[in-house]
This record gives C-alpha cells, structure tokens and sequence, in this order.
C-alpha cells in the first residue's frame, strides 16, 4: 500500500512537470509571435502612418490620391475581425510559410493584422508634434525626411512608444485568439485543455500568465515613455 502511494506521488509529479513545461514552452512561444510579429508590422505600419501624415491636406506634401488610398486600405483591414482575417489569408500564409497553422504561420496575419492597426497609432502620434517646431524647421529650409526623421519622430517618441505598448498587449491578444485554429503558444493550451478537454484549472493558469504578460509589457513602456517624455522630470 505504501508502495502504492509513492507511485501516485510519483505520477502527480511527473504530471506537473509536464504540465509547468507546457506552459512554459507556451509563454516562450507567445512571446515569439507577439514579439516577431510587432517588429515585422511595425515595418509596413510605421511608414504607411508617416505617410499618412505627410500625404494629408494638411502635411508636408500633400497627395490625396495616396491618403485617400492609404486611408481606404486602414479602413478595411482594421473592420475585419482578426478571426476572420486569419482564415480570409490562409492562401497567403501557405504562400509564404508552406503551412497554415503553427506559430510561425501564425505571424502573417498577425502582421497584416497590426500593421494598418499600428499605422493609425503612429498616425495618432505624429498629429500631437507641436506644428509651431514644424514650422520652424521649415523656415530654416529642412527637407521633409529631415523633419520627419529629426523633428516629428523624435518629438512624438513618448506617445509612440506608448502605441507600441498598446500594440504589443492587442498582438498578444491576437495570437490568443489563433490558438482556436492551432496557431500554438498560451492560447493554443487554453483551447486544447480548458475548452476541448474541461480542465478549467490549465485555462485559468494560461489566462493569468497572459494577463501578466500584457501587464509587465504596460509597465515597461510607460516607464520608457516618461523617461524619454521631455515634460517630465525624472
């Protein structure tokens, strides 16, 4: 009977460890998509809300031709519920990855997603630069890259890396949700064992460990923020 006993014990440890492995190869792979899939969006995002701002009535070189463009495909994309978007590019993903599922497949929607999404935040941000210092590098004969690279991103970089935190929590967010068609990573675990399998003690686990992973990103952002933000005193 005691032998019995350490068995069990044995067992519901061995159980554990596998359990706390898989949360933690889950909490590595989420943090891989969200993390891959802000830098590459941030690549499509960044310049097509530079663009945005630069292109509009009241820019540096006004085109409405290309905002009314720019403007448009924002628009569409953003309207799409992730979910959608997801099954909607699967052609796409298969294009590029050779598969439509798994992690890394994952992080062309989450791109396509974000990108539209982060051009607005950038958009958001740059329209809060002081038009009196764009004025003023103006009159000194600074070219629009110029003013765009040296004035308007460098005075907007505190609201713009408040975006990217927001960015950031709703990319989680979006890699949570694919993990309803095997995108892998937290939500992945909290699909195959909270929902499919009724362990709602595995769901509940994997929805802490996302909530401490959107707050810790929160917390590192707004702390870089106010310390590039020039108005307030460190």
């Amino acid at each position: 009977m005691l032998s019995e006993f350490f068995q069990a014990l044995s067992t519901g440890a061995s159980i554990g460890n596998t359990v706390v492995a898989m949360l933690a190869e889950g909490t590595l792979v989420t943090l891989y998509m969200t993390l891959v899939s802000t830098i590459a969006a941030y690549l499509i995002g960044l310049p097509m809300g530079i663009a945005l701002v630069v292109t509009a009535d009241d820019g540096l070189r006004p085109n409405r031709i290309i905002y009314k463009c720019l403007d448009i495909v924002a628009n569409i994309v953003r309207s799409i519920p992730f979910l959608i978007l997801l099954i909607l590019v699967i052609p796409v993903t298969r294009a590029i990855v050779g598969k439509s599922y798994g992690p890394t497949a994952t992080i062309v929607p989450l791109v396509l997603a974000a990108g539209p999404f982060i051009a607005r935040m950038v958009e958001s941000s740059l329209l809060e630069v002081d038009r009196g210092v764009i004025e003023a590098a103006q009159s000194m004969g600074a070219g629009t890259g110029y003013i765009v690279a040296k004035v308007m991103l460098v005075e907007a970089r505190s609201s713009l890396i408040v975006g990217a935190t927001i960015v950031l929590g709703t990319i989680l967010g979006y890699s949570a949700m694919a993990g309803t068609v095997g995108g892998g990573g937290l939500g992945d675990i909290a699909i195959r064992y909270g929902y499919h399998r009724y362990q709602q003690d595995i769901m509940w686990v994997t929805v802490i460990l996302l909530v401490l992973l959107v707050q810790v990103m929160q917390w590192a952002g707004i702390r870089l923020s106010r310390k590039l933000d020039r108005r307030v005193r460190n």
